[in-house]
């Protein structure tokens, strides 16, 4: 027991370090829309297999420590602590629940399309309330905006990319994980 729980927080950290090394390769999208931030890169990825494989808590926890450490060491943009918490820790949480696939490696995809669904649940969340003073007048060409709308567009322009993105690397690891993951 002690030895799956050690390599557990090994593989945890490893995958950490490895989301935030890839939160420095990005394209950032959201500041060209007139935002505060948001890019397309591939930092979900090490936390969806690892919450794949260690299931649900272990990944929300993952992401927890990893959106909390993207914000203090990768230059992380806020107008307040609570969008620190939403854009950031709880955000990256929500990837974890591609846990609810646990060790279910052929649904990969589907645990990648959940956690990114979870993300962008949370990032809506935060675009309504924290975002909402923030609004323009005028977003990609559309006028007379509601705090959801904006949320739903501005985040949009991101998180589909990003999703398309997991889900397309995730279908492309379900052999590769399955091998290496066939014993604990």
């Amino acid at each position: 027991m002690k030895d799956t729980k050690t390599r557990m927080l090994a593989e945890g950290g490893v995958c950490i370090a490895m989301s935030l090394a890839l939160s420095y390769l990005k394209i950032p999208i959201g500041l060209s829309f007139g935002g505060f931030g948001g890019s397309i890169d591939l930092v979900m990825i090490p936390l969806i297999v690892f919450a794949v494989r260690w299931g649900c808590g272990w990944g929300v926890l993952a992401g927890l420590a990893f959106g909390t450490l993207k914000y203090v060491v990768a230059n992380g943009v806020a107008v307040n602590w609570v969008s620190i918490l939403f854009d950031y820790s709880v955000a990256y949480a929500a990837v974890g629940l591609a846990g609810l696939f646990h060790r279910r490696y052929e649904l990969l995809p589907l645990a990648a399309l959940i956690g990114c669904i979870g993300r962008f649940v949370i990032h809506f969340i935060s675009g309504v309330t924290v975002y909402a003073e923030y609004m323009p007048e005028e977003f990609m060409g559309v006028s007379s905006l509601t705090p959801p709308v904006y949320s739903l567009l501005y985040n949009g322009t991101y998180m589909v990319p990003n999703t398309i993105l997991a889900i397309a690397v995730c279908a492309l690891l379900i052999v590769p994980a399955k091998k290496i993951f066939a014993k604990r």
